[in-house]
């Protein structure tokens, strides 16, 4: 017997008690410690007898592991519980990584059992009708863990492919411009008219079904608990359900009491000219024997499906090549890369060599010149941020009109507290667009996981001293690719009214020297202003010392890693040592969060 406890990675399923599995019950009963989120606890409740309860907030997903595999390692049975399956966004995988960092073996470890759930596209296709019918897959549109810029190629992937696609983690209080933008990058490649469905909390007492179409999705409440099901080109809506078909009317006549084919021959090579069989074979050879008249009733009755396969072989066979090329290409063109080049377009560098050829080889063809269009014409969505300037705080009458002529009636314009706007406007040609904005002379600004400078007034430039400053680490560091967005503020003035000491990388000038502050955070119960590093750094020193650090936390900085984590986890950042802040004081939410 293993001296060792057990842990039990248990999904649950929607939260229903009539959808958790006998085994998951079992486990649950077993157990001596349960672990999990605060919710996902109190969901299961009345299944509990007395069992200890550890229980923690959002983000707290490792501190979860690492007592399961604590509690464990003592001798104890722990029940790690995720609601829909552990295996899927769930916690199983996080407490294997976690055992694999302590060197577990499975012969001589503590002994692991993932129990399996029901996962959230399953319990809300169910509600939906049968969305799930064909090849599918999920996505998870947090960027908490996973950079967004793979999240743009996995959606464009999965578009391109006509998957059905279940989004997970659609959109929470500060993650809004993911289902925006997965929005736009879906209607590149699907119908506007394409059948979505939005389930939130499936099989819970708020549960809320909702069938709508992917040009009005946004149109509907989307939230955290929300699972949005876009269906694929064949996705239809009957009578209030969502319905995708698995391809058994290329074959089968479904009003039929007879089929045309008969059982032994529904198999057989020609009477698939879809499959990869018929493929190879190039042209379908005719058909002699028995199956002969099968086949020919099979055709007949299905000429939407000899269409296609017709058009699919022209294709194979060379039809149209430069146009087919043409518009391949143009896909692959704006599939995921408006986000990955948008630095290099906007601070002035040559796109990439291969992006540059393939444009080239394009054109050079004769094909039309590659746009940031769509299948269906509609213009990829561009997001930038724009400013009068660092310190500049004052729009001209020509900036604000030339703003409100690029948005227009599609586009939008949003206010930041960051002094700048954000332009969000359907465009095909963002190089021209970028340098209108610059000939008007604004600050254009990437936007996204890069480096922001921003700056207060200056007392309207009445305090200007520090002005060069300001204006040399936005031309140095703003806009840079960031391990996560990141913000350098600049203070004119030893008042520090425009609070620079709050954010990730502060500096105040004050008798002209400059005093440095690393690692704040502005949200959350720990909040805290940054850390004090150094005092009275000469001018002519201070931008080679941000951008030191800024080099260092761009080098060893985790994907998604905010900077006041990467500071206080390697200790040090370019000699400056971090020091914890003072203890804060719990205050309990009358909101409950």
């Amino acid at each position: 017997m293993n001296p060792l406890g057990k842990l039990l990675v248990i999904g649950f399923g929607p939260g229903d008690m009539e959808h958790i599995t006998k085994r998951a019950l079992d486990a649950l009963a077993e157990s001596e410690v349960i672990i999990g989120y605060n919710t996902y606890v109190d969901l299961i409740r009345p299944l509990l007898n007395g069992q200890e309860i550890v229980r923690t907030g959002m983000t707290e997903e490792v501190s979860r592991a690492q007592e399961a595999v604590r509690q464990a390692e003592m001798g104890k049975k722990v029940a790690v519980i995720s609601s829909g399956d552990a295996g899927v966004y769930g916690m199983a995988g996080l407490v294997y990584e976690v055992l694999m960092q302590k060197g577990w073996r499975r012969e001589d470890g503590v002994e692991v059992e993932v129990v399996p759930g029901i996962s959230a596209i399953q319990s809300c296709a169910s509600l939906l009708g049968a969305p799930v019918m064909h090849d599918a897959c999920t996505i998870s549109l947090s960027d908490h863990l996973t950079p967004w810029e793979t999240i743009v190629k996995r959606v464009e992937a999965a578009a391109s492919a006509d998957f059905v696609i279940a989004l997970y983690n659609p959109r929470s209080g500060r993650r809004t411009r993911q289902i925006v933008e997965t929005q736009s990058i879906l209607l590149r490649y699907r119908d506007p008219k394409t059948p979505v469905g939005l389930v939130k909390s499936a099989y819970r007492e708020r549960q809320q079904v909702i069938v709508t179409t992917l040009e009005d999705m946004l149109n509907h409440d989307i939230g955290m608990l929300t699972t949005v099901i876009i269906g694929n080109s064949s996705t239809t809506v009957y009578d209030g359900l969502i319905v995708t078909p698995r391809g058994y009317q290329r074959k089968y006549t479904l009003d039929a009491t007879e089929q045309a084919l008969k059982p032994h021959q529904r198999l057989r090579t020609e009477a698939e000219p879809w499959s990869l069989d018929a493929s190879q074979a190039g042209a379908a050879p005719a058909v002699t024997g028995p199956s002969a008249s099968g086949a020919s009733v099979a055709t007949q009755a299905r000429p939407q499906a000899m269409a296609a396969v017709q058009a699919t072989t022209a294709v194979q066979t060379g039809a149209a090549p430069a146009s087919l090329a043409a518009e391949a290409l143009s896909r692959l063109a704006i599939g995921g890369k408006l986000p990955g080049e948008a630095n290099a377009r906007w601070s002035g560098q040559a796109p990439a060599a291969e992006s540059t050829a393939r444009t080239s080889a394009v054109a050079g063809a004769g094909a039309p010149a590659v746009m940031a269009t769509g299948g269906f014409g509609k213009p990829a969505l561009f997001e930038v941020g724009v400013s009068p300037g660092v310190g500049n705080k004052k729009f001209t009458a020509r900036q604000m009109a030339l703003l409100a002529e690029v948005a227009g009636d599609d586009g939008e314009l949003e206010y930041t507290p960051d002094h700048q706007i954000v332009l969000r406007v359907p465009c095909a040609d963002p190089e021209e667009l970028v340098g209108r904005l610059r000939d008007e002379r604004f600050i254009v600004m990437p936007i996204g996981d890069v480096f922001r400078v921003k700056a207060c007034d200056f007392c309207n430039m009445e305090k200007d001293d520090s002005v060069p400053v300001a204006e040399h680490l936005q031309v140095v560091l703003g806009g840079l690719q960031a391990p996560k967005e990141t913000s350098i503020a600049l203070n004119g003035c030893g008042m520090a009214c425009y609070g620079a000491v709050l954010e990730d990388i502060g500096i105040v000038y004050r008798k002209g020297g400059y005093d440095l502050f690393l690692g704040g955070k502005k949200f959350g119960r720990n909040a805290h202003a940054a850390q004090p590093v150094a005092e009275g750094i000469p001018g002519d020193q201070i931008t080679d010392i941000v951008e030191n650090v800024i080099a260092e936390y761009k080098e060893k900085g985790h994907p998604n890693e905010r900077f006041h984590k990467f500071f206080k986890r390697v200790g040090v950042v370019a000699g400056f040592r971090h020091e914890d802040a003072p203890a804060t004081v719990e205050v309990n939410a009358v909101c409950g969060d």
